[in-house]
């Protein structure tokens, strides 16, 4: 058994999803296919036969995992992961989003968006009758996805720019590995490439996403030829529309219980903060009257009447335009919320009475004096929300409500771990073997991948253990993240929130330790 080990060793991929076996993912009880008959013979099937019977050995400690996991912290869905230091006593000014921050939404509002902007296409942009057959489908898209406006793929990347594997569709067809090496030459983006990529960052997007590949779908069925950059300018456009014109924000307020979700959480949080002297601001792309009506609904069971959610904030700010606001010089604008006009006085200081639109954050910041690291900003778009804030030196946290369950699925992963060959010594030898071994894993990685999403996987990281391109941007623009915003309530104000020391991957990601697979 020890000369076999020295040949071929068995390794866990320790703190990397690809390394966990779920509940439903086949079981090797068929056994190992019988090798070639060229490699049975002499010394050579002995060794063989032992490696065989030790991989089998490590695949039987199945059963002893469990057990020993269970002592193991777990991390928490509801937790704070940071990704640089930040000393909540320092922080002075809270700042907010509206939409998947201060508001939470049930799945209702993505079938909403993806049927208006549907029959935008086709009532407003002559598309063919028959795209109206589609419906939202929940299970295929994941954040953090980018459309390729020259191929008219969509994809998901890896940390270093890398297409995964199992991360290419044309429509609603996954590209074999061969296909994509054959589209693009190599897996990885150059930058000549980039240029032609859109990314889908927020929660909005799962519904464009999805709209994006069953219109390419349509075309491919019909056998009609198309360009891929008007798809996505069509489909924005009709996205767009939804949101500008206020169809979908009528529609929510016409049915807040069905697509609002309560959160008493979330105004226990916001009243501690102004209890502690914490300055507070809402910057939100929303029109005033949207916000202002999902409020009271959302706060209406918390004794607040009239406009006093309000009172909660220093300074309300709407139809913002982010992401341009941080970099643009448009002036900020007095709404009259009874007139639902703007008033044509400049604006030099913000009264709390008021509700402002437009603007700039060079305004915002010679208007407040508030400057750095004592300002913290809220929001779930990486790129719109947190990068120009992050730029100015802000801090920053995303709101990530995939979060906790990711963490759900990891934690039941946990339970059963998968022990990989991944090298020998032999080399040509043993390539049937190791053909047959990694074929087995990757079977088990299909299973994994399916649990978090079937036709792109784990948000957070590719099925080989690498983080996503989206987790990169969480490295980049976000200080810290959770999944939402009362988890701090759990935390004391003076708390100082810093990254494990030995971090390799994503804060939230459990790290399996290594001797609880020897096979010793």
């Amino acid at each position: 058994m020890a000369a076999a080990a020295r040949r071929l060793r068995l390794l866990t991929h320790c703190g990397s999803l690809s390394s966990a076996l779920p509940s439903t993912a086949p079981r090797s009880s068929r056994g190992l296919c019988t090798l070639s008959t060229t490699l049975r013979s002499g010394a050579g099937e002995d060794e063989i036969e032992r490696i065989r019977r030790e991989f089998e050995d490590a695949k039987r400690n199945y059963l002893s995992i469990p057990a020993a996991i269970k002592d193991m912290p777990k991390m928490n869905p509801q937790g704070i992961y940071v990704n640089k230091n930040v000393k909540l006593d320092d922080l002075q000014v809270y700042g907010f989003d509206y939409d998947y921050t201060l508001s939470h939404y049930s799945e209702h509002l993505q079938c909403l968006i993806y049927d208006l902007a549907k029959k935008h296409l086709v009532n407003e942009l002559k598309y063919p009758e028959s795209c109206l057959k589609y419906e939202y489908d929940r299970s295929f898209p994941i954040r953090g996805l980018y459309y390729d406006r020259l191929k008219g793929c969509l994809l998901k990347l890896d940390f270093f720019g890398s297409i995964e594997a199992d991360g290419c569709f044309f429509g609603r067809r996954k590209l074999s590995l061969s296909e994509i090496k054959e589209l693009y030459g190599t897996r990885h983006i150059g930058r000549d490439q980039v240029r032609q990529l859109v990314g889908l960052m927020d929660v909005f997007c799962f519904s464009e996403a999805c709209l994006i590949a069953d219109i390419v779908q349509h075309f491919v069925d019909a056998k009609l030829e198309f360009d891929a950059s008007y798809v996505y300018e069509d489909v924005n456009q009709s996205i767009q529309h939804v949101h500008r014109s206020g169809l979908i924000h009528k529609q929510i307020l016409s049915e807040p219980q069905k697509f609002l979700i309560k959160k008493s959480q979330v105004f226990r949080f916001l009243k501690m903060l102004r209890e502690k002297g914490k300055k507070l601001f809402l910057l939100t792309n929303s029109p005033f009257y949207f916000v202002d009506g999902g409020m009271r609904y959302l706060l209406e069971d918390q004794h607040f009447d009239g406009n006093s959610w309000r009172e909660l904030f220093d300074v309300v700010i709407a139809q913002a335009n982010k992401p341009t606001f941080y970099n643009s010089d448009h002036p900020f604008r007095v709404y009259d919320t009874q007139k639902d006009t703007l008033a044509f006085t400049a604006v030099d200081k913000f009264l709390p009475d008021q509700v402002y639109y437009n603007g700039c954050l060079k305004s915002f910041l010679q208007i407040t004096k508030w400057r750095g690291p004592e300002v913290i900003y809220f929001g779930d778009h990486l790129l719109s929300d947190l990068r120009g804030p992050s730029k100015a030196g802000w801090r920053t946290a995303a709101v990530i409500r995939e979060l906790e369950a990711k963490l759900s699925i990891i934690h039941d992963l946990l339970g059963k771990v998968h022990a990989t060959v991944v090298s020998t010594e032999k080399g040509q030898v043993y390539r049937a073997l190791l053909d047959e071994l990694n074929a087995e894993r990757r079977q088990c990685r299909s299973g994994m991948r399916d649990l978090f999403n079937s036709s792109f996987g784990a948000t957070f990281l590719t099925d080989t253990g690498r983080e996503s391109s989206f987790a990169y941007h969480i490295h980049q623009y976000a200080d810290i993240y959770t999944s939402k915003l009362e988890n701090f309530l759990s935390y004391a104000p003076e708390s100082w929130l810093h990254p494990p020391h030995d971090i390799k991957i994503m804060p939230h990601n459990a790290k399996v330790p290594a001797s609880l697979f020897s096979t010793s």
